[in-house]
């Protein structure tokens, strides 16, 4: 489908990262269209496909055929959910950008919340499931929520960040914040969100963690296998940034993406 002139902005950009989503993807798409719809103003809605097995891509441009506010993104090869937010985040037009995930555990009808909380002063806004009101309908498996506590606290300690959960997946920024941030980041998989963070921090951005509610999924990526490549991205992110600074471009225009939409 044509893309829209780099330079025609929107009010709201929702980015989707998806890998082998195809069962889930069609009942998101219309909830969070429907709820766009309803709630107004202008958006779009970027569907990353992370190089999908199965009919994921189809399924996204299927709906995309009938939605001309869509875009579907791919780009061949399963590269990480972090790069797939970076992908969506950089080819984004919106004034502010929202990331969510596929399973939509935090419903997109949280969004009105994050939208007040920008206009009272932040500069981006991070959903959180240990704050005393967040609400956890479907609780993970004790085992997990007791691994999800530890690795928070392991976060804590490594990046100095003081969020109480950096992992829940539904996040807002400004638009021209978070394109600027993704520019920078170097981490494709698992600990994005902390490098995310720790730059927003570094750069001297304000942001807020507010409650949310949350239910399970029960198709959780992360294994126990993968924990010390968690580990080895954290000290990534400390070791990389220690004698480097972020600097905030003059130009305001991150560096292009290395792939082309679809």
């Amino acid at each position: 489908m044509a893309e829209a002139s780099a330079n025609s902005g929107v009010a709201l950009s929702v980015v989707i990262p998806c890998y082998d989503e195809e069962n889930r993807l069609p009942a998101t798409l219309e909830r969070v269209r429907e709820f766009l719809s309803a709630r107004g103003g202008d958006w779009e809605l970027l569907i990353v496909d992370d190089g999908s097995r199965d009919q994921t891509l189809t399924v996204a441009r299927e709906f995309a055929r009938e939605e001309p506010r869509v875009r579907v993104l791919c780009y061949g090869s399963n590269r990480g959910k972090g790069y797939a937010v970076r992908h969506g985040a950089l080819a984004s037009r919106g004034n502010l950008v929202l990331f969510t995930d596929a399973d939509l555990s935090t419903p997109i009808e949280e969004l009105d919340a994050f939208i007040r909380a920008m206009d009272a002063g932040a500069d981006g806004v991070i959903g959180s499931r240990s704050l005393p009101d967040s609400r956890i309908e479907i609780h993970q498996p004790w085992w997990r929520e007791l691994a999800g506590r530890l690795m928070n606290l392991l976060i804590r300690c490594v990046s100095g960040l003081s969020f109480c959960d950096t992992q829940c997946g539904f996040k807002l920024f400004s638009g021209p914040i978070a394109r600027q941030l993704f520019a920078m980041m170097t981490v494709e998989r698992w600990m994005f969100d902390v490098e995310l963070l720790f730059l927003a921090k570094r750069l001297g951005y304000r942001v807020v963690d507010r409650p949310v509610v949350w239910r399970n999924s029960g198709d959780s990526r992360v294994r126990f296998r993968h924990l010390p490549n968690v580990f080895r991205e954290l000290m990534h992110i400390r070791t990389y940034w220690l004698f480097r600074k972020p600097d905030r471009p003059t130009a305001g225009v991150p560096r292009p993406l290395d792939t082309p939409p679809v």
